[in-house]
């Protein structure tokens, strides 16, 4: 079972990126997963998350409205779109999965994770 991040780089402020997570050994689709991210000395952050099948889907406060997170079934890929981007943002982006069917921002609770992709958003 794999997870691998990859859409990460630097962009200016107001920029957009698009964060793509590629699974193997297991069916996206019927996982519950999430983006998180961390800064150097920082616990790590949840970001957004989608529950297994067509469940909901949750947004931390501090991306509402501007990441978007969506899953592609066919690829079994995780994306998460995300715009109006700020120097704030700047963090290493993972994917994971839970072993819970409805998705939940708190990191704890899931046992499978990439390794990251980095993102810099510069002023």
């Amino acid at each position: 079972v794999q997870l691998v991040e990859s859409g990460g780089g630097l962009v200016q402020t107001g920029g957009s990126l698009r964060l793509s997570c590629a699974a193997s050994g297991l069916k996206l689709a019927n996982e519950a997963i999430g983006w998180f991210r961390q800064v150097p000395g920082k616990e790590r952050e949840g970001v957004s998350c989608v529950s297994s099948h067509t469940g909901p889907t949750e947004y931390a406060d501090s991306v509402k409205g501007r990441f978007t997170i969506s899953r592609d079934n066919a690829k079994n890929t995780l994306y998460l779109q995300m715009n109006s981007l700020k120097p704030s943002d700047t963090a290493v982006y993972s994917c994971a999965r839970t072993y819970y069917a409805t998705c939940t921002l708190t990191p704890s609770v899931y046992n499978i994770w990439g390794v990251g992709t980095q993102v810099t958003v510069s002023s």
